[in-house]
């Protein structure tokens, strides 16, 4: 399964690139606007870092605003994967741009139709909310089990970008359910390697070599 990173930090982004777990990234609005600089400006930095799918995201709602802003941000870099909300208007777009060999990533899909749509339109990736389903008392992980079954049935391209992720769990069940690709916050990423028993290890170990020297 590959990690993408899910943040517009230009640290952060480093940081996971030199542990060698960043195969992509993934940004939105609400992420760029955290930090300083101009949209353009922290695409391009990120862009530069890593050589996997970077993702931006149009703000326009119809058709033909999102396509010409798809084309503006596909012209910032070949790694570029454009964002398009799963709306009519939206698959419309991905349409368009699919045809014109523009790399899609349909976000904000809340069902397995919406995500059978997405594929069927085109779209290069195809992004279950699972975090925003689990708040509401949904299990999201299920969404994602679903997906992979439509997408396994038919043999679709699309791959599958687990997004919302929580937790280090999500990614575990990600992984398990053969999901191709889990963007994950930096903080749930820097958990993954953590566990009790291999800090109590290393603290035995530690211990014993102090004695050892004595």
């Amino acid at each position: 399964m590959k990690f993408f990173i899910d943040t517009a930090n230009i640290k952060e982004i480093k940081d996971a690139h030199s542990m060698g777990m960043v195969d992509g990234v993934t940004t939105n609005p609400s992420l760029i606007a955290k930090e300083e600089g101009k949209f353009e400006d922290i695409i391009k930095q990120i862009c530069e870092i890593v050589d996997g799918p970077v993702s931006a995201e149009v703000i326009g709602l119809d058709t033909k605003t999102m396509v010409k802003e798809a084309k503006n941000l596909a012209a910032i870099a070949s790694n570029i994967v454009v964002k398009i909300p799963m709306t009519i208007d939206g698959i419309k777009a991905v349409k368009i741009l699919s045809q014109e060999q523009i790399k899609t990533n349909v976000t904000l899909i809340f069902s397995p139709l919406q995500a059978l749509m997405a594929a069927k339109s085109g779209a290069s990736y195809a992004s279950p909310f699972v975090g925003r389903l689990d708040d509401l008392s949904q299990d999201g992980m299920t969404l994602v089990e679903q997906i992979v079954d439509i997408y396994d049935n038919y043999a679709f391209d699309t791959e599958i970008i687990v997004a919302s992720i929580r937790n280090p769990i999500h990614v575990l069940e990600a992984a398990l359910m053969g999901a191709d690709i889990a963007t994950i916050p930096f903080n749930v990423l820097s958990k993954l390697a953590a566990h009790p028993l291999t800090d109590k290890g290393i603290d035995a170990f530690l211990a014993d070599w102090n004695k050892a020297k004595k």
